[in-house]
């Protein structure tokens, strides 16, 4: 027996966990046997498969989930600490620049861009860290201690654009269906730490909303937004029930987010 390459090694951690070995035979000719040809083809699908699950998450034909399949985690993890979706997340942020480079707000102020809270502002992978990076079912109660804690890392990309967004003149909404009564001053605080100053308004979930599902809260917000007079330019966030439903504005975008699913 021979012990497989380290390139072999490192995949079958990134499926089987840190503790996985691989002892691969080698026949006289110096092929590796079918077993490890079996190992090989298994992880290649699974990986074939996370990434299909992914990308449907992403464009929303993947809906109601309560998890990432178990198949997945590894996946997400090396998704998320590995760098794609970091590369992602400048992708979209990229075209975003791309719009704004090519309107102007309005000398009248009611030009508006509306971005999202958690996991578009601010980051909760180290939270998820420690369920699996959305493999355990949502613990309501441990991610209130989380917020309430407010330490969520800015994410940095999403950081230059809203500072991007407040240089060239437009209003910046924060829309989050974070409960207003239990987070609002946890929240502010954390985004004050993190750099998101300047913002036009904090919007959060008040009592009349509890129970509400997120699409039809947000489509709630942005509505009383339009009826105050503002022109809703651009819509920023990680669920797509930030993104659909009324008032959308003129265009949005979606940040990647393969952890949870929001409806």
């Amino acid at each position: 027996m021979r012990r497989a390459r380290k390139s072999d090694q490192n995949l079958a951690r990134l499926y089987f966990g840190n503790s996985a070995e691989l002892e691969v035979s080698v026949n006289p000719d110096g092929e590796i046997s079918s077993e490890r040809s079996r190992l090989s083809s298994a992880m290649a699908f699974d990986m074939s498969y996370c990434l299909s699950w992914r990308v449907a998450v992403e464009a929303n034909n993947a809906r109601a989930w309560r998890t990432v399949p178990a198949q997945c985690v590894r996946y997400v993890e090396d998704y998320m600490l590995g760098g794609q979706y970091c590369r992602d997340l400048d992708t979209v942020v990229d075209q975003i620049c791309v719009y704004i480079n090519g309107i102007t707000a309005a000398s009248d102020g009611m030009d508006a861009w509306i971005l999202d809270v958690d996991d578009t502002c601010l980051s909760n992978t180290l939270y998820y860290k420690d369920r699996h990076f959305g493999g355990d079912p949502f613990d309501p109660m441990a991610f209130k201690s989380w917020a309430l804690r407010g330490i969520s890392p800015a994410i940095l990309a999403v950081l230059r654009l809203y500072g991007r967004l407040i240089e060239k003149g437009f209003k910046v909404f924060l829309i989050t269906g974070r409960d207003e009564e239990v987070f609002y001053l946890s929240t502010e605080h954390n985004l004050h730490a993190q750099g998101f100053i300047g913002y036009e308004r904090l919007i959060m979930r008040s009592a009349e909303y509890r129970g509400v599902a997120a699409t039809v809260f947000k489509s709630a917000m942005r509505k009383q937004l339009v009826a105050e007079g503002f022109r809703i330019r651009g819509n920023v966030g990680d669920q797509w029930s930030d993104l659909l439903g009324d008032c959308t504005g003129d265009r949005f975008f979606k940040i990647p987010n393969p952890m949870y699913f929001v409806p």
